[in-house]
This record gives C-alpha cells, structure tokens and sequence, in this order.
C-alpha cells in the first residue's frame, strides 16, 4: 500500500512537471515569435553579425538593434532547449499518447526546417523574396507554436493513467467552424507578412479606405484592400463562432473562454494596427505582434479544446436549446462585476484624474478611461466569482450570485470575465495611453492571481496584503489625466490601502460563519471577535493620520485639511463604538460609513484642487 502511495505521488508529479514544462515551452515560443517581429520590422536581425557569439562576446551587447537581435537568439536557445526537455518529461505518455508524440516530432522537425530557412535567408538565398521567405519563416513559427500548445492542452487533460489515447474529433459543425477559424486567421498573419514586407505595405494611407478613395485606381492598393477584406471575413467568421459558442457551448468552460479571448484579441490587434497607421507610438509594435500572435494561440487552444471534447452537433443543438426564453442573463452579467464596489473604485478612479491634472479631465479621456476602468474592476470581479464559485455555495451572503445558484455556468462567467478584463486594457492603451493602460493591467493581476488565488484562504493578513488590487485606481486616474506618476499620486494609493482592512474586516465580523463555513481565514475566524474590533479600531486611526498629512506633502489644501478632519473623525467615532461595544448592528454600520467615508474623502481633494 505504502508503496503504491509513493508511485502515485510520484506520477504525479511527473505529470505536473511534463504539463508545466509544455506549457514553458509554448510561453518560450510565444516570446520567440514576438521578439522576430519586431526584429523584422525595426530591421535589427543580423545586427550581431556572428553566432553564437555577438561581436565575440557571450555577454549582452551595446545598442538598441544588437541587444535585440541577442535577446532574439537567446530565447531561440532557450526555446528549443525547452522543446526537447518536454519531450524527455513526456517520454511516459509518449508510447501511448501518439497524437502528443506526433506534434512534438512535428514541431522539431519544423523547427529544423525553419532553422535551415533561416540560414539560407542569411546568405541571401532569397535576395528579392525577402517578403515570401519572412512569410513562410513566420508561417512555420506559427505551426511550431500550434503544435506545443495542442501538446499543452493535451497535458492538461491528461489523467494520471489515461484509460485511451486523447484524440481530436471535429465531427460538429462547430468543431469545422473551428477549424476554418483557425485557418483564415492563419493566412491573415501570413498573408500580413508578405504585404508588409513588400513595397505595397504603405499603398494605403489611411483606414478603413487608402487614401480617401472608394473606389482605387493603383493595383497595389487594390492588394492592400485585398489584405483588408481577409480581414473583414476572418473576423465575420470569428464573431459568429464567438456567438455559437455562447450558444451552444456553455458547459465547455475551455472552449468559451478560449474562443471570447480569441475574438478580443483579434479585434485588438486590428484596432492597434488602425491606430499605428494613423501614427501611433512606435514603442507599442511589441504589442501589436504580441497581440496577433496571441489570438492565433488563443484559436489553437479553443481548437484543441473542441476537438478533444469531441461533441456532436446534436449535443450542441441540444445545449443551445436550453437558453430559449432565458431571462435576465444581462442582469446576472451585471452582478458578475459587483457594480456596487466598482462605482467606489470608478468614484477613485476620476478623483484622481481631477486631483493630478488639477482640472476637470476632456470629456472623451474619462469616458474611456472611466469605461475601462469598468471593465476592469468588473472583469476582475467576474473572474474572482467564478474562482470562488465552491465556496459562494456555502456562503449565505453569496448564494444566489449568477454561478453558485445555476442562473449561469462557470463557463460563462470566466469568460465574460477575462473578455471583460482583456478589452479593458486594450481600450486603456489606444484611448488614453500605456502607462494607465499597465497599472489597470496591474490591478487586474493582483485582485485576480494575488489576491484571489494566493492570498484569499492562505493567510490571515489576506486582505491587508490584497488591498493594494483596489488601491490601484486613483494612480489610473491620475496616469490617464497626467501621463506620469508622482510622490503625491502615490499617497492615493496609500489611503485606499490603509481603508481596505477596516472596511472588510467589518463585513467580515457580520459574516464570520460565513467565512468559517467557506474556510476563509478571515482575522474574526482566526483570530476571534474581540481582536478584530481592535484591529479595525487601530487601522482606522492610522488612516485618519495618514489623511492629515497629505498636505504636508503636496496634496491638499485647507479646504481638504477641515474636510478630511471631520470625516476622520466620524469615522473614528463608528470605530470607536466597533471596538468598544461591538455587535454586529455596529460593524455593519462601520461597513457602510467606511464606504462613504472614502468617496466623500476624494470628493473633498477633488474640490481642494479646483479651488
């Protein structure tokens, strides 16, 4: 017995080895392809002119185009390096898993044959096709990179013993629906390729029309609008997979999400291209490629997912018959975001755009800024629902949430989440500009992967650690109006910080058995009622402090100072009562005053700074 135990484990851990080595391996080639874009585009490939060295040395060069073209080989090195070592972890599955061995072998021999490519390339074997030969190089990056991820999605759905090989079965007309997705989406990158490297790549001016012209007279720009209309197509297809899926694939959480973050991801790169032909920063081209390329692998993922669940088109005309008179969906999507907390963080969000720029932002800048802001707080909350989708059953608090109660599947809202959260920071970048666009992404990441993940039922200091995800966006605010960040913005983020603990720590004294039933280690399960009252106590002192003296610091005037004085101080009265009476009718009050306590505080520095 004690030995069948110790082979278990040991299965298992290689199993969690092999699935985290591929999916390594794909992020390496991921990183490879994007890195050759923009090595092509700024025409650094080559700026080391010998291997493996660069200029004779093995250590990182000098100049933007050499340190390019470096890090361009180094992840190549690395890449392939992390190819045969999934190969060699996946040994054990690879004598019965052929469809595994079959991509791995299919994706080093394409990388071989990429390999020479690029050698040929290199002694200008090529001399006037630079265009086709980029195309066909970036056409077989694509497949090696199509190949890993359909090994990782195998790995992952792989069991311990697996009873029979995983298969990919496209019987469905959505499982066809797939696959043509994918494969215009493939020749719209390569096709790109080819356009951009040859004259024609700058025939048309503008968009969506070249040069102002309905109708052209130039046969170039009749093979730039030729690119465009496979555009157009590749993405009518794509939209209607993406409302087929919402249909007819609501129970299959892989392949909803797969297929919303593939029709996000897709429009995104083509309204950053839009954006770059009307003269966007130059610094975002990393993103365009890192964008397409991730819609190419989001598809071979949403690929994989369908085929290896392998359902028929009468399941599916099954499934989607279930959501016939459903109501109230829109509502339920709407309470995935928890609206309530995310009008708070809206109400920071545009404090600190007035509060930076001293004014009232221009009315187009906070619509975006404040929209996807929105998404943001609101993908984030969706994607926290559906991690928390077990214990919101044992929680009376939130039980008739959309997914604990039926009313829609984990899949649904993990995808409305993360298609939510994707476009937020799209909009962000091409509306309001990078440095907002990266703290709301950063938001996005601690609320979902810290907080949620990590921290929610692993500490006690939960909370006081993961208020930094809802402290994020008065510094997007201020990013959005100013462009930078200073020592005054960061005194923002401080006084939602400090709030955090208090403010939940409240509820959390109201839902204790709550917490307890769902096994959150929230500071009244762990550490008793009397404790947390204090703590609250304490906390509210030092954040009434820190309101006092932002003025010291820049940040205020005196309209601010009385202000900020006398909600302090009512709120030091709630905590007071906390502390020394207790009950739960107090913490329930201190919950809510704590609320208004932090937008009648921005409310107030807004005021102060357009006097």
């Amino acid at each position: 017995m004690q030995n069948q135990k110790i082979s278990h484990q040991n299965n298992h851990l290689k199993l969690k080895t092999f699935r985290y080595l591929a999916l390594a391996t794909s992020i390496a080639f991921f990183v490879l392809i994007v890195l050759g874009g923009i090595a092509r585009v700024t025409q650094s490939g080559g700026a080391c002119p010998d291997w493996p060295t660069c200029f004779g040395q093995f250590t990182p060069p000098v100049g933007e185009n050499a340190m390019l073209d470096y890090l361009h080989r180094l992840t190549t090195v690395v890449a392939v390096g992390m190819l045969i070592s999934t190969m060699v972890a996946g040994r054990r599955w690879l004598s019965t898993q052929t469809g595994i061995r079959n991509a791995l072998a299919a994706a080093l021999s394409i990388l071989a044959a990429q390999i020479m490519l690029g050698a040929l390339i290199s002694q200008g074997w090529f001399s006037g096709g630079e265009s086709w030969s980029t195309a066909l190089h970036l056409a077989l990056s694509l497949m090696i990179l199509g190949c890993v991820l359909m090994v990782t999605v195998k790995a992952f759905y792989l069991s311990q013993m697996p009873a029979k090989p995983l298969g990919f079965n496209f019987g469905s007309s959505f499982g066809r629906h797939s696959l043509l997705t994918l494969g215009l989406v493939f020749t719209l990158l390569v096709s790109g390729i080819v356009l951009s490297g040859s004259d024609l790549a700058g025939a048309c001016a503008g968009w969506p029309l070249c040069n102002g012209s309905v109708i052209p007279q130039d046969p170039a720009v009749w093979l730039s609008l030729m690119h465009r209309l496979i555009v157009l197509v590749a993405g009518s297809v794509l939209v209607a997979l993406l409302v087929r899926a919402w249909r007819s694939q609501r129970t299959q959480t892989a392949v909803i999400v797969a297929t919303t973050s593939a029709a996000v991801l897709f429009f995104a790169q083509a309204l950053l291209g839009a954006k770059m032909v009307q003269g966007f920063p130059a610094y975002l081209l990393g993103l365009h490629e890192a964008t397409a390329v991730a819609a190419w692998a989001a598809l071979v993922i949403q690929v994989s997912a369908v085929g290896l669940a392998g359902r028929s088109t009468a399941d599916e005309v099954a499934e989607a018959a279930q959501i016939k008179g459903r109501k109230g969906v829109w509502r339920d999507m709407l309470m995935l975001t928890k609206p309530i907390v995310v009008v708070l963080l809206l109400v920071t969000t545009y404090a600190g755009m007035v509060i930076g720029a001293h004014a009232f932002p221009p009315l187009s800048l906070a619509f975006w800024t404040l929209l996807a802001g929105f998404m943001a707080a609101g993908g984030s909350g969706a994607i926290n629902q559906y991690i928390d989708r077990e214990d919101d059953i044992r929680m009376q608090r939130t039980q008739k949430r959309p997914i604990p109660s039926g009313r829609l599947t984990p899949g649904e809202g993990l995808a409305f989440g993360v298609g939510m959260a994707l476009a937020s920071f799209f909009l962000m970048v091409a509306f309001v500009n990078l440095l907002a666009a990266l703290l709301s992404l950063a938001g996005i990441i601690y609320y979902v992967l810290l907080y949620s993940i990590f921290l929610k039922k692993t500490t006690v200091q939960n909370i006081v650690i993961g208020g930094g995800a809802g402290a994020i966006p008065p510094l997007v605010g201020w990013a959005a109006a100013t462009g930078s960040l200073n020592i005054p913005s960061l005194f923002l983020f401080a006084i939602v910080f400090m709030w955090t603990p208090p403010h939940f720590w409240a509820l959390a004294l109201v839902r204790r058995n709550d917490y307890a039933r769902a096994g959150v280690p929230m500071l009244p399960v762990v550490r008793g009622e009397t404790e947390t009252r204090w703590q609250i106590f304490l906390y509210t002192v030092e954040l009434v402090g820190l309101t006092l003296l932002l003025p010291l610091f820049g940040l205020g005037g005196s309209v601010y100072l009385i202000g900020a004085g006398l909600l302090g101080l009512w709120l030091l009265m709630a905590a007071w009562k906390v502390w020394k009476q207790g009950g739960n009718k107090l913490a329930w009050k201190m919950y809510r005053y704590s609320s208004m306590y932090l937008a009648f505080l921005f409310v107030v520095l807004m005021v102060d700074a357009l006097i």
